[in-house]
């Protein structure tokens, strides 16, 4: 593993590399953006004591991004470019 690969696996995530994770993300990638270790993850994984839901597919964990962005605090913008509460507004698809 040459030396810039270890030290990103060092450093947690940025804003920008969590927003642009996909919907499913796997253990190690949720331990990362949490500044956790790996055996740590796996052993809050294993008790249940994770601090976001975890799924438990076949051998492997899987983290749902969304749970991880709330729990620190981030939000994917949205469709469109607005980030605010939009619900009242009409969607714009009529011409």
């Amino acid at each position: 593993m040459a030396a810039s690969d270890s030290s990103r696996e060092a450093r947690g995530l940025t804003g920008d590399e969590l927003l642009a994770l996909p919907a499913v993300i796997d253990l190690d990638t949720s331990n990362r953006a949490l500044m956790i270790g790996r055996s740590t993850g796996y052993g809050l994984a294993k008790q249940g004591e994770y601090p976001v839901r975890v799924l438990r597919l076949g051998n492997a964990y899987r983290v749902v991004t969304a749970d991880l962005l709330k729990l620190l605090g981030l939000e994917r913008p949205q469709a469109g470019g607005g980030q605010g509460d939009d619900r009242s507004e009409p969607h714009g698809l009529a011409a």
